[in-house]
């Protein structure tokens, strides 16, 4: 184990920390307060982009500290893993088609303050009918699967996955507030992270 692993795992729990503290209502609230109504049509993209820049640090302490290999997937299993990568890859693009590209940035309401009037969208088919939260099983299949694991990138690993755990049951919270009973059901037929071998009926 490497001293930068603690560093990368901490650089992790900061970003977490910050990520969950401004998805929160309460510092929404507070924004709107502070500012205005008019917030509330950007709030999503400065949180989008907000999440992007802190989310580098980790990444560039990944990069640079010094490092060593834990293992190497060997031929012919990382064609295997890549395909599964790939795979992931391509359910994060979809998971994110099916709740709308731009409502997931927050380019919707940003460019037209109508969208902030619109009904929520329920979204439980295409990946969401396997699982509850299909980007980040998508995104986790994309990080555990790499061909080559070090102390670091276990690190970062790690603290990602710890933050879409721990963010899931926020994110979940709001969703029973803003779905009730729906999102209830939901939630008691369909698993989290990992889909079943069979899914459920509609």
């Amino acid at each position: 184990m490497t001293a930068g692993f603690w560093l990368i795992l901490l650089a992790m729990a900061l970003y977490g920390a910050l990520h969950s503290l401004l998805a929160s209502r309460r510092v929404k609230r507070y924004a709107e307060a502070r500012f205005g109504e008019r917030i509330r049509r950007y709030y999503r993209l400065i949180f989008s982009v907000l999440g992007g820049v802190t989310l580098l640090p980790p990444l560039v302490l990944t990069a640079l500290l010094p490092d060593r290999v834990i293992y190497t997937i060997p031929f012919p299993w990382f064609i295997l893993t890549g395909l599964l990568q790939l795979a992931g890859l391509i359910g994060l693009v979809y998971g994110v088609s099916q709740t709308g590209a731009m409502r997931f940035i927050g380019l919707d309401t940003a460019l037209d303050a109508t969208a902030l009037q619109r009904p929520p969208h329920f979204v439980t088919n295409g990946l969401y009918r396997w699982v509850r939260h299909p980007l980040y099983t998508c995104s986790l299949l994309f990080l555990w699967l790499m061909p080559v694991m070090s102390w670091n990138l276990l690190a970062l690993n790690l603290g990602v996955t710890l933050y879409f755990i721990i963010g899931s049951r926020f994110e979940e919270d709001k969703l029973l507030d803003e779905f009730g009973d729906a999102y209830a059901e939901y939630r008691r037929r369909t698993p989290a992270f990992l889909p079943r071998l069979f899914p459920p009926p509609e």
